[in-house]
């Protein structure tokens, strides 16, 4: 994993033999708690380490807590009698969510008690609860969802964002993330020096908005400050391709995408059930290739890459999906272990600062372009 020259020793890993506290918001999810204290203990079992803070209502979480003895003394459950909805409003939540289990595992972070939070609850409810409680890191404009998308390479992910955290993004944002994601692919997938692809209608230089072009040049000039490769514009079908490492793109793109994609899996994987099961020869088909079908499965699950990362705050928080089981609950806690033990906020934070000096000077030299020349820096 590479480390900048800007990370002190202070931001070294966390050393294995150290407990890493995860703070757990336990009512959200669309399953109910059972999931998501089944994959707490799912887990626990993977990290010998770990420590879990548990935030719900004590009397449906006590007799869940009991049925895993591996929890007995590794997790210490908060009560919290109110319960984030789905159809709560974020406004609504900001004022008045004081109480819920949301907030508590929020502020667990916020008062250092853990290194990081993870929910399955109200998208919008917990960003603008950690925006409120744990505040953007200094010199961000806006914070970003990233989430993580599979490619022919067997164990290699790509990095995209921004997934919905704010449809719009402008260049200096699109720099941000980034950065971000760079630092991201870096501390969660141990990729040294990502490649960075700016998602367009087309890799041609020409094509896109004015937003986009300035973005391509900003990225162009300052790769080297976010110590990744920077590789143009990149189109859709990049995506889930090797060919990029993170996808940078604003909230509303980046959204369509992900429901799209996560579309076509469900469409391709009920076409190809219906195909195996329609005759017998189909089924006996099935049986013999089983093996290859499951490592396909294994492959392709979203579970097991469940977990959006809030990027651009002052503290972890990782979003998992609200209808995920236990095996979805137990990646998005694993992949906040994993973020946690690496020191990655401290990371991503000198990152961000690094990001507003480059920006800072692309302003700067764009000024004294313009005032000396008048033409564009983008010409």
């Amino acid at each position: 994993m590479a480390i900048g020259p800007e990370f002190a020793s202070a931001t070294a890993p966390v050393p294995a033999s150290e407990s890493v506290v995860i703070s757990v918001d336990a009512m959200g999810g669309d399953l109910g708690p059972a999931a998501v204290v089944a994959g707490l203990a799912d887990s626990m079992a993977q990290h010998p380490q770990m420590a879990a803070i548990l935030h719900g209502d004590e009397s449906v979480l006590a007799p869940l807590l009991a049925r895993h003895a591996i929890l007995a003394n590794r997790c210490t459950l908060r009560h919290a009698q109110r319960v984030v909805t789905m159809e709560d409003k974020p406004a609504q939540v900001m004022r008045h969510g004081a109480g819920t289990s949301m907030w508590g595992a929020i502020d667990s972070v916020k008062e250092g008690e853990a290194q990081a939070a993870v929910s399955c609850g109200n998208t919008g409810a917990l960003m603008a609860v950690s925006m409120l409680r744990l505040r953007k890191l200094p010199g961000l404009n806006r914070p970003a969802i990233a989430s993580l998308f599979p490619t022919p390479t067997a164990g290699k992910m790509n990095v995209m964002l921004d997934m919905g955290a704010d449809v719009k993004a402008d260049a200096g944002d699109l720099l941000q993330f980034a950065f971000m994601g760079a630092s991201y692919a870096r501390n969660g997938l141990s990729i040294a020096r990502p490649r960075v692809g700016l998602l367009n209608v087309g890799t041609e230089e020409h094509k896109g908005r004015a937003e986009l072009q300035e973005a391509h040049a900003l990225m162009s000039q300052r790769a080297e400050a976010g110590d990744f490769d920077y590789i143009g514009f990149v189109e859709g079908t990049d995506i889930l391709s090797d060919r990029v490492d993170v996808i940078v793109t604003d909230g509303f793109t980046g959204n369509v995408a992900l429901k799209a994609i996560e579309g076509t899996a469900r469409t391709v994987g009920d076409l190809l059930r219906q195909s195996l099961t329609s005759t017998l020869m189909a089924k006996l088909g099935a049986l013999l290739a089983r093996g290859a079908l499951g490592r396909l499965q294994r492959r392709i699950d979203p579970r097991r890459v469940n977990g959006g990362v809030f990027l651009g705050l002052n503290g972890t928080v990782v979003k998992s999906h609200g209808s995920a089981d236990a095996t979805g609950v137990a990646a998005a806690i694993g992949l906040a272990h994993q973020l946690a033990q690496a020191r990655f906020i401290e990371r991503l934070a000198a990152r961000v600062a690094s990001a507003e000096v480059a920006g800072q000077d692309a302003a700067q030299d764009k000024s004294g372009t313009n005032s000396g020349t008048g033409s564009s820096p983008t010409e």
